[in-house]
Formats: C-alpha cells, structure tokens, sequence
C-alpha cells in the first residue's frame, strides 16, 4: 500500500460526492415532469412516444399494473433478444459471419441482459455479431437500466406521497418513467461519455476485424466494432456486459489510466444521485445524505480491506524466494491477474465499485486475487448490492434494509416503527423480508445442487475451497444481478446456463414484485409529523445502525459458506498448503 493509492480512493469519492447532488436534483425535476434544459429537444419526442403508444402522461398506476406494465415489457425484451441471437447468421452486420447461439446460452443471455445483470458465458468478439452487440445487447442496457431507475422512483414516490389516484394508491407511470429515464437521463449520458472514450482512444467503427502481422510473422485478427458506445451504457447503466471476452481489461475498452477512473465514476453516478433525489423528494435531503453516508461507509471498508489485501502479497509465493515488495522497479504485492498500466490500487477499487454496483465489469481476473481479495467482491454482492448498487436496485435495496432497521429499533423502545412520517406495519415487515430473503434462498439452493453434481463440477478450473469459491460467486452474482465472475468457471454449459438464468429470474423479479407492494402500500398511508419520540433517521446512529443491519444479516446469511470458501483458503495459504 502506498500513498497514491489512498489518494486514488479518496479522491474517487471525493468527486463522487461533489457530483451527488446537481445530478440528484437533475433526477428530481426530471421524473416530476418539470421543464430541464434538454426539454427543449426531446420533450416533443418524449410526447410523440406517448401519442404513438397510448399512454398519458398523467395517469397514475396502483403498485399491481405498474409491476404488470414492468414485467410484460421485460417479457417482450427477453424475447426480443432471443430471436435476434437466434437469427443472427441471417441478419446484417455480421462481417466475422458469426451463426446462430444454442438455444440454452441464448436463453441465458437474453435473461442476462434483460434482468441487467450481463453475465457473459460467451467471449463478445468470438460469438456476437455487430447487429447483436448493438441493437440486441446495448439496447438492453438502455433498457434494463431505465426500468431500475424507474422502480427506484416508484418506492420513493411510496415514501413521498401519501395517498394515490386512480384504482388504488398510485406510484406513478412505469412507462412515463422508463421513457424519462432513458430519454434524460441515460441517452444525454451516454453520448458525451462514448466520445470521451474515443478519444481515449476506444474503437467506434463497423471493421469487425483488422488483420495484424506479429513480431514473429504470424497473422493475427484483431476484433473491433462500435465498442465505445456499447461501453458508455455498460458503466452508466451498471450493466458490465463486455464486448470483448477480456472486458475492461481489454485495452480497446479501457485504454488508459483516465478511461478506467471515468469509467469508475460513471458506474456509481446514478446510482449515488438518487439518494439525493430521494432526500428531495421527501422534502428533507439530510435524510438522503444518510442512506449516502451509509453506502460510502460500507464502500471504504471494501476497498481498503481489497487494497490491503493484495498489497500484502501472497505469502507462498515469498516463501519461494519471490520478490513481492513495492520498489522502484515493481508495484509490489500480488500483480497476477491485474493489468501492469492500472496496478494494484486501481484494480482493487474497480473491483469494489463494480462488485458493490450490479455492474460486472471487471478489469482484473478476480479468480487471482488472494483468497481475501477475492472475498471483499463476493461479499460486497453477498450483502444484496446496497452499496451504491446498481442503478435504482441500489437505493430501493438499501431502503428495505432501512425499513428493517427501524423495524427492529422499534421492537427495542416497544413503538410502531415508523419512517418518514409512514408507520412500517405487519404487511410491509412481510413483504420486505420476502424480498430480501428471496436472494438467500436461490443462492444457497442452487449452491447446494451445484455442489454435489458432477455436471457443474466439470467446469471449474481449481478443485477444494477455490473451486467452491467460484461456484459460489457464480450464483451471487446471477441472484445479485452483478454479471461479474471468478474466471475459473467455464459456464458455457446447459446446466449452467440454465441454472444461472433462473437465480437471474429470481434475483431480479422476486425482489422487485415485493418492494413495489411496499411502495405501495405506503403511498396510501397518511403521513405522521415526527414527535420527541419518533427515532431521527438523518444522523450517526441511523447510519450506524443502517450498516450494522446490513453486515449482520449478510454475515448470518452467509458466514457458513464463505468459511468453506475463501476463509478456509486463507487460512491454508498462511499455513503454506495447497489444495
């Protein structure tokens, strides 16, 4: 560990925090349909989708046709995207002369990118066509990305208001809000983003291909294509669906030392604003920079156990008489897997930031990470991705995990627990712990099946707690709708392919379904003004307690199996063993 390496961090979170607020309050006018600077140009656009497609502007949707509208149009990009892999050798833009997918990875895919989670068990450059990669793949990382930042506005919008129109209590317009989210927020991003990364020097064309001569005389196919527009989404969006196999490791899709700072950046900006939007809309942004502090305090203690972690070295390789100390010559510390022009400090932090987002993209192989290392990104999705998380499914996590907080503050003083003026009852205590738990439950199952068959054992690449490692951040990373993956695990399987797609499912729509009843349900409460008694939720011991919450249940969840993992592995590699 050095110097520069904390001031990479902080600054990194500095900038972060400066930008919180202006983007939050952007967010805020935004989906309250108030007048911003780019209504000018696609306001009338915005209308002529609402003409074309029969909807107003103004109706409000209960919590049920709102999660009805959600879910017929995720239906509809699953399917979408699983005809275009399958005609794939029959559409244009298709220069390599790439065929169609089988049926198992097709499905895989198409739940993959549809439930913003952009699990790869494909390589991008050897397997997809220009066409898949823009209209099919980068279309539903506008898409999935939209429908996370709108269910995000509806649950703030269950804590804001305090009574619907219409059929029931209302939280707004699913297809209001998608439109918005892409239109304002995602589109206006994007576009200055992916020019910034072609001047990185980040490839924007339809070559395919260009035929290179190595230094031994050897031809070589270099792939290329419009990567940096797919790229911009897949940070700004949290997806992490790479275009090429070695994702931002790649120099094409991180070029330099800039590119991946901004590209970290990018991947916690919406995510972090709307904790401010949320502040705005219930009218008190004290409350916002709460569940802020919160993540950033969980989002510290990541990166600098990973930082220290891998700076330490691996203690086998010194008793070998390997040199792992900093110098002038050499970083220090364990370097397999990272990329010599980012080091150790910057793998590290992108590891945490895309692992605490639902992001997956990766610019180090976290299958070499030191079995320490390699825990802070398993446990950062372990702990449901409430640490900035993805767009919008960050914020709404993080708010079920402040509704069992006060939950459980209640039963301490014997009161109704109650937040922002809106008593927490029986059905909302249900609902939220059926969504939180809906992710143990898939993980853990689908664990155990995995670990006893010899079909899914086929795939790993290391045996005893490693190879359990990485079946285990597999399936948290399907259910956590992180995207991310060891390396170690060859997936391209039907068993894996389809038992990764179903923890997608699950991690995706069990969790969602309950939260917008929550939301719900608490926009039809009437609003209570806070007492001497009320517990403040805007300070130290709300924080305080928000974290602790978080790491509790995340440590009583998973604690047994991250002991077979990679606490297991630490210890043996301390002792010098090997399995």
């Amino acid at each position: 560990m050095n110097l520069d390496g904390w001031l990479l961090i902080a600054l990194f979170l500095l900038l972060l925090t400066l930008a919180t607020r202006p983007l939050g309050g952007y967010l805020k006018r935004v989906f309250d349909g108030e007048r911003t600077l780019l209504s000018a140009v696609l306001g009338p656009v915005e209308r002529g989708f609402y003409k074309l497609a029969g909807v107003r502007a103004d109706e409000d949707q209960p919590w049920t046709r709102y999660a009805v509208a959600m879910l017929v149009f995720s239906l509809g990009g699953y399917l979408l995207l699983f005809a275009i892999q399958q005609l794939q050798g029959l559409l244009p833009l298709n220069p390599l002369g790439f065929g169609a997918l089988t049926g198992d990875l097709s499905l895989n895919t198409a739940v993959s990118f549809v439930t913003n989670t952009n699990w790869q068990s494909y390589g991008g450059e050897s397997t997809m066509s220009l066409f898949t990669q823009m209209i099919g793949l980068a279309v539903q990382n506008f898409l999935s990305a939209a429908t996370g930042i709108a269910l995000a506005i509806a649950l703030i919008r269950g804590f804001s208001r305090e009574k619907g129109k219409g059929l029931g209590p209302g939280i707004g317009n699913f297809w209001v809000d998608m439109t918005r989210a892409t239109l304002y927020v995602l589109l206006p991003l994007s576009i200055p983003m992916a020019l910034f990364l072609v001047w990185q020097g980040m490839p924007q064309n339809f070559i395919g291909a260009s035929e290179a001569t190595t230094l031994e005389g050897a031809k070589q196919l270099i792939a290329q294509g419009p990567v940096a527009s797919q790229v911009a989404i897949k940070m700004i969006g949290t997806n992490g669906g790479g275009f090429f196999n070695a994702n931002a490791a790649h120099p094409f899709e991180n070029p330099t030392a800039l590119s991946n700072f901004v590209q970290m950046l990018a991947i916690f900006l919406i995510s972090a604003a709307l904790t401010n939007t949320f502040g705005r809309a219930v009218k008190n942004e004290r409350q916002g920079w709460a569940i802020y502090s919160a993540m950033a305090v969980l989002f510290l203690a990541g990166a600098g156990a990973s930082y220290w972690a891998e700076s330490s070295g691996n203690p086998a390789l010194t008793a070998i008489g390997i040199d792992q100390t900093a110098s002038l010559v050499q970083s220090g510390g364990n370097m397999e897997g990272k990329e010599a022009r980012f080091g150790i400090a910057a793998s590290t932090l992108f590891a945490t930031v895309t692992t605490d987002a639902s992001c997956g993209a990766v610019n180090s192989m976290h299958d070499s990470y030191t079995p320490l290392g390699g825990a802070v990104p398993l446990v950062n999705i372990l702990l449901g991705e409430v640490v900035f998380g993805g767009v919008g499914a960050g914020l709404y996590g993080m708010l079920l995990f402040a509704i069992v907080a006060l939950f459980i503050a209640g039963l301490m003083v014997g009161r109704t627990p109650e937040y922002l003026g809106k008593k927490i009852e029986a059905r909302e205590i249900k609902l939220t712990v059926l969504a939180i738990l809906c992710m143990p439950l898939a993980l853990l199952g689908f664990l155990a099946v995995a670990s006893v068959s010899p079909v899914a054992s086929k795939g790993l690449a290391n045996a005893g707690p490693h190879g359990f490692s990485e079946m285990l951040y597999a399936y948290a990373s399907a259910v956590g709708n992180n995207g991310s993956a060891f390396a170690g695990l060859t997936a391209k399987t039907p068993f894996w392919n389809l038992s990764l797609a179903a923890a997608m499912l699950i991690g995706r729509f069990a969790v969602i379904v309950p939260m917008l009843a929550v939301a719900g349900s608490l926009a039809g409460k009437p609003r209570s003004p806070a007492t001497s008694g009320s517990f403040p939720t805007d300070g130290p011991l709300f924080i305080g307690l928000l974290v602790a919450i978080v790491v509790i249940v995340g440590g009583l969840t998973y604690f047994p199996a991250l002991a077979l993992g990679p606490l297991v592995e630490h210890l043996a590699m301390l002792a010098g063993s090997t399995f």
